[in-house]
């Protein structure tokens, strides 16, 4: 993968992936999430992210919806844990008119108070449609449990009455502790040469921000395994079993992705999808995830089930788990799973947008990008020992925390 990087004078640093397509994916990542929000602030942080679209010094919110709209180009923003991206999609034409908005819209936003106001009412109503996905709302509820009493376990929307209570001055008041300029990338893959983002990037965010660094985070430790079982108003079980898992830069993140691959990741054929879906039939859904943070992370399986099945499926998961604990992958097995893991890799350089985020969250997070060789040789060097060192640390029984949604009716 080439790619050309280069930092402007406020701090910001701009990764380019030059390519033949003509659409084009550019965006702003800054590294502020749900984490960073003060206890008094609960869902702000994906609050800022929604009142972007609602008014700058130039423009009110149609202007903002239709700038791209217009030509047939997307613009979007996602918050997480620990991460906030706007970024557009694009005939390589528009790049101009697409970075210029995202500078807009990330840099001058003057907050109308009534259009805060309005959008509480569209997030409550988007924790109310989330309170009505029990699936959803278990994997929310396990982080919770997971990393009980830390912000970084807190729901990244919020409640009603945390939303209700933000403010116009919590919005300025996170943008000017977070919003760094040294902790924002511009991430871009699309035809345009490095010297024409450039020369963008210089014109249209130069001027914004300072080299003050962001106060630190709150490190979580201490991890404690814990069990909880809920009564929901829901016609399956639902079901989570998980661990703490490494941080981004721990030497085992690659032995560890390779092992959650292996065990339920997004082939159909992973050991927890044969095991339980095709050979017992007892759920449709099942899976397992790997999430890696700045300094922890969380490996989590789920499955939804019916209530007389559920009992065998759990057997089913934790006997899976004893396999990788007790028995090493042989030669054949391991070479499969290694390829199995490339190849997705391989495919998911496919995706524009994906491409886009994969390297502005690298950059930010490590100030450099591992070539596609060196990301395909670290994991080609991982071996059978390894992989069970790995699965007895992260899958040990008396480590794992249960979180189990039960029918109230039962």
């Amino acid at each position: 993968m080439d790619f050309h990087t280069f930092q402007l004078p406020n701090g910001i640093r701009v990764i380019h992936r030059q390519t033949t397509s003509q659409v084009a994916h550019c965006g702003l990542i800054v590294n502020a999430g749900s984490r960073d929000e003060r206890d008094n602030q609960q869902g702000l942080a994906h609050f800022i992210e929604h009142c972007f679209f609602k008014g700058t010094e130039r423009r009110k919110t149609y202007h903002i919806l239709s700038r791209l709209d217009s030509v047939g180009a997307e613009i979007n923003a996602y918050t997480t844990k620990e991460e906030t991206w706007v970024y557009a999609s694009f005939l390589d034409k528009h790049l101009s008119r697409a970075i210029e908005l995202i500078a807009d819209i990330t840099f001058r936003s003057t907050f109308p108070l009534k259009e805060i106001e309005k959008e509480k009412d569209v997030i409550i109503d988007e924790i109310n449609s989330y309170l009505d996905a029990p699936g959803e709302m278990i994997f929310d509820d396990f982080e919770e449990l997971l990393f009980k009493g830390h912000p970084i376990g807190r729901n990244i929307l919020g409640t009603e009455d945390s939303v209700r209570s933000l403010s116009r001055e919590d919005i300025f008041e996170m943008i000017d502790r977070r919003y760094r300029s040294d902790q924002i990338v511009f991430s871009s893959v699309g035809p345009s040469s490095p010297k024409r983002i450039k020369a963008m990037c210089e014109k249209h965010f130069a001027s914004w921000g300072d080299l003050i660094t962001q106060e630190p985070r709150q490190p979580f430790s201490g991890y404690q395994a814990r069990e909880e079982e809920v009564q929901k108003e829901t016609f399956q079980m639902h079901y989570i079993l998980g661990n703490e898992g490494y941080h981004a830069g721990h030497k085992n993140k690659t032995t560890l992705v390779l092992l959650n691959n292996l065990l339920g990741g997004p082939a159909m054929n992973s050991r927890l999808n044969l095991q339980v879906r095709e050979k017992h039939g007892i759920a449709y859904n099942i899976e397992s995830s790997y999430s890696p943070y700045s300094d922890t992370g969380i490996v989590q399986i789920y499955l939804g089930t019916d209530e007389r099945l559920f009992a065998k499926a759990e057997r089913l998961v934790r006997n899976e788990l004893k396999k990788l604990r007790e028995k090493a992958l042989g030669t054949t097995q391991l070479h499969m799973a290694k390829q199995q893991l490339i190849g997705q890799i391989a495919l998911a350089q496919e995706s524009g947008v994906g491409t886009m985020i994969a390297l502005g969250k690298s950059f930010l997070m490590y100030d450099r990008v591992d070539s596609l060789q060196e990301v395909y040789r670290s994991i080609e060097e991982i071996s059978a020992e390894q992989l069970l060192e790995v699965a007895n640390e992260i899958f040990d029984e008396k480590k794992l925390t249960r979180l189990l949604y039960k029918p109230s009716r039962s």
